[in-house]
């Protein structure tokens, strides 16, 4: 039986796995036509879930070293070896300069174990026999048509948003689509982003010469006073779950934004409805696009989140008025996202295979929360902490009675080798509600230990 050691840090269990199986097969440990056991059977000597095993026979099975041999099971491809392959020790090279930590709550993104490998493998295939032709045709610089319908009828179906495949257009990750939207609004335009907020998509307007006012919050979002009183005309939000603060806009300030935006012919709202998938109670919260009726906002959304970092597909909305402006502007350039992972996305959508993938992740973060409450009802500093509620998203905030700053709470968690973020190091403004408010991030949290918080703030 296959015995291997899978506690590399910063390396999912199913790639390392993947990569130990894969070196055994090149260095020729595992003989061609040896046959692999089961994935039942290695997830019991491994100790690990069967979808680990799974996960990385797919990838061995798509890259040519395992064949799936239907009703017999797994068997080690013939594979030629050229030379002595050099390999770091530890199954990774190391980077230079980045630290290790035994647990870091500053990592908003998906875990990477959770991603449908089979499934995705399964229609990667599918879509080379199918689609083998379309793939050598250059695509419709808004993207594969196929695609775009495909996100209109998901859209449909979860959001109940309709919009048109026409309208919708697919970016390279929600930084590319920022870009695009700064060349269609022009750089003589005025962003206004959230403060706090996600620093990024400050610093990805700003990289594209444009100015970008920070506006303030209050309990139900952007306010209004400081937003009307600015030179801002493009206004950049996350009404649905903003991030950090978890804040879910109101209808009434939804309306009044969108009076705002109606106010002038060069306003618009850019709704970026980014982690809108993860609502663990409740109907999802309808969008602002949905409520628009004067062709005033463009609704974003991004893959990278819901399914894995690395998987760079976004979309956006455009209303009518500006898709013609688009169309006329930026109609010359070639989608940025290759056809491959396009048709491919489309049959994952179209299968609703996103959905059940949806399901299974709001299950397992689910219970991950539940672990993180219950880890902080067991603390002894309990009584200094605050847990500040929200239905949805993958993080905690936790306001902490305490006299140390921000700056010696994240240090003394480094003291014990945790990596921790503060809501106020998402401000601008630098307001004092946002002081002593830390931000834990769970979703790459496989155990539930918050002892170090107890050493923090003792």
């Amino acid at each position: 039986m296959l015995t291997y050691d899978l506690t590399q840090e910063g390396v999912a269990l199913y790639d390392s796995l993947y990569r130990h199986i894969r070196e055994d097969i090149l260095s020729g440990k595992l003989k061609h036509n040896e046959k692999l056991p089961s994935k039942r059977a290695l997830a019991e000597n491994l100790g690990v879930s069967v979808i680990t095993v799974e996960n990385a026979y797919a990838q061995l099975v798509a890259e040519g070293y395992v064949a799936a041999r239907e009703r017999s099971g797994f068997f080690v491809e013939k594979v030629e070896r050229h030379g002595k392959r050099q390999v770091p020790t530890s199954g990774r090279w190391e980077e230079s300069g980045q630290e290790s930590f035994r647990a870091d709550f500053t990592a908003n993104r998906s875990d990477e174990n959770t991603f449908p490998f089979s499934v995705w493998a399964k229609l990667m295939r599918k879509t080379l026999l199918e689609d083998s032709e379309k793939l050598l045709k250059r695509e419709e610089h808004a993207g594969a048509y196929e695609l775009r319908a495909a996100v209109s009828r998901y859209l449909y179906r979860a959001r109940g948003i309709s919009a048109k495949p026409q309208n919708i257009v697919i970016g390279a990750g929600t930084e590319n689509i920022c870009s695009v939207l700064v060349q269609l609004f022009g750089r003589n335009s005025v962003f206004g982003v959230e403060d706090p907020g996600y620093d990024k998509t400050a610093r990805v307007y700003a990289s594209n010469d444009v100015t970008c006012r920070y506006l303030p919050l209050d309990k139900k979002g952007v306010a209004l006073k400081p937003l009307t009183e600015s030179d801002v005309n493009i206004l950049h939000i996350s009404p649905t779950h903003h991030y950090p603060t978890g804040i879910v806009t109101p209808i009434g300030r939804r309306q009044e934004l969108l009076s705002w935006a109606a106010g002038a012919d060069n306003r618009y709202i850019i709704e970026d409805d980014y982690d809108s998938e993860f609502r663990f109670s409740g109907r999802p919260i309808p969008t602002l696009q949905s409520i628009d009726g004067e062709g005033k906002v463009v609704y974003i959304n991004t893959f990278s989140k819901s399914l894995a970092s690395s998987i760079r597909i976004s979309y956006m909305i455009l209303p009518d008025g500006l898709l013609e402006r688009y169309t006329e502007k930026l109609g010359f350039y070639s989608c940025p996202v290759p056809s491959f992972e396009q048709y491919t996305l489309a049959k994952f959508l179209d299968g609703e295979y996103f959905e059940r993938h949806l399901s299974r992740m709001k299950t397992l973060y689910k219970k991950r929360r539940a672990e993180i409450e219950c880890a902080i009802e067991r603390l002894s500093c309990k009584e200094q902490i605050t847990v500040i509620p929200a239905d949805s998203g993958l993080h905690f905030l936790l306001k902490v009675n305490t006299p140390l700053t921000d700056e010696q709470l994240t240090k003394r968690a480094r003291e014990q080798n945790v990596k921790i973020a503060c809501l106020s190091e998402y401000s601008r403004l630098h307001e004092k509600k946002y002081d002593h408010c830390l931000l834990l991030n769970y979703s790459l949290s496989r155990f539930a230990d918050l002892s170090f918080l107890d050493k923090i703030l003792r």
